[in-house]
């Protein structure tokens, strides 16, 4: 896992090598950039993860496109990470929004397991979010992931996401309801504590 995340950090890192050199004039700047994508490149790309549904390719799509933005404002920012996570929702909404990228994903259904947790360990558990994230609508996996695993209140919720707080509600309670008929394994479950 860590050879993979190293990987993925080296592969961002040329990637938006030529930015960095065209939009960080001091050296200084730069370092702190560098820095900071070795530090939260695996956390952000989680998120990342997280947001296109389980898609590995999207998520370092989405990423790497995240800080090709942030690299252009990288000297005027007061917290970077911030802005990051901002920039990732608002491209993954607009990718959202673009016909193109509007297409089913065929998942295989998830398994029959006896009631409980018994004998589901956490890798199991984890796949089995997955495969139910993944028959959410790309607004319900956001409203999901920035309510439950970013732990945002609605008001912010609803800002990032441009909608009313109302549609937040409604939109998580619909969502959950449906992670519960798809993956009744998960009905005890909290998300932060399959997906941390």
């Amino acid at each position: 896992m860590d050879a993979i995340r190293d990987d993925i950090r080296d592969d961002i890192r040329d990637d938006i090598r030529d930015d960095i050199r065209d939009d960080i004039r001091d050296d200084a700047e730069e370092r702190r950039f560098r820095e900071f994508v070795s530090a939260r490149a695996p956390a952000l790309m989680r998120l990342a993860y997280l947001l296109t549904g389980g898609d590995q390719h999207s998520a370092e799509d989405l990423l790497q496109t995240a800080l090709a933005k942030v690299v252009t404002r990288w000297g005027r920012l007061d917290e970077p990470e911030a802005y990051v996570r901002q920039v990732m929702y608002r491209q993954q909404i607009s990718w959202w929004r673009l016909a193109w990228r509007q297409r089913e994903t065929s998942v295989a259904d998830v398994p029959e397991h006896p009631a409980g947790r018994a004998g589901t360990d956490e890798a199991e558990l984890r796949m089995i979010l997955r495969r139910a994230l993944a028959r959410l609508t790309p607004r319900q996996r956001a409203v999901l992931v920035l309510r439950y695993l970013e732990d945002l209140p609605e008001d912010e919720v609803a800002r990032i996401l441009g909608c009313s707080v109302g549609t937040v509600r409604s939109t998580a309670h619909r969502s959950l309801a449906r992670l519960r008929t798809t993956a009744p394994e998960l009905a005890d479950l909290r998300l932060s504590e399959v997906i941390s």
